[in-house]
Order: C-alpha cells, then structure tokens, then sequence
C-alpha cells in the first residue's frame, strides 16, 4: 500500500515538473523527460509583455502568432537565464495557401 502512494505522489509531482518547463515558469524552471521538452539547469528569469499584438490566420493551413518571453521545447540550457522581452504594437499576418508569419521577441529555441 505505501508503495502505491509513494507512486501516486511522485506522479502528481512530476506532473507539475513538466507543466512548470513546458509554460516557462520564471526561477527555478526544471527540465522535462520528452525529447520534445525544455532542459534548464539553472535559474530562469523571463519577464515579458505586450502591448496591441495581434495575430491573424486566414485561408488553409496557415499561421499567425506573436510571442514574447519564451523558451520552446527542443531547447537545452546549462545556467542561468534571464529573458526582458517586449513588444509593442506588433502584427503577425499570414493570408493565402501555406504561409506563415510571426512575431517573436526573447525566445529561446523552437522553429
């Protein structure tokens, strides 16, 4: 029975291990165990903020999308981190077939 709960609990903790690494909680931020996820060893400092972003996808299979502050997954660091993005006013469009468009200020790794 004490095996089972031990189980239980260290399931429901690395559960929040990963959600911290995977939405880039500020200090401290533990890596994740996917191939996929984000690595740190070390302090994480992000401080980010935006201001009159907009994104818009029109068509088939497009993207459109403003980000500030982030770490994506595939991404391994060793030390310490500190992210100041800002953005201001900034627009991210993509109207037709196959097209992307992106804002993207202090991110770390990703496409």
């Amino acid at each position: 029975m004490r095996k089972i709960v031990f189980i239980a609990l260290a399931s429901v903790i690395s559960t929040a291990a990963f959600a911290q690494a995977v939405s880039g909680t500020p200090k401290g931020v533990q890596g994740s165990s996917s191939s996929q996820g984000v690595q740190i060893q070390g302090n994480t400092d992000i401080k980010a903020s935006q201001a009159d972003s907009t994104a818009v996808a029109k068509g088939e299979g497009n993207v459109a999308k403003n980000t500030a502050g982030a770490i994506k997954g595939g991404t391994q660091i060793q030390g310490n981190t500190k992210i100041d993005a800002k953005q201001k006013s900034s627009t991210a469009v993509a109207s037709g077939k196959n097209n992307e468009a992106g804002n993207a200020a202090g991110v770390i790794g990703g496409k």
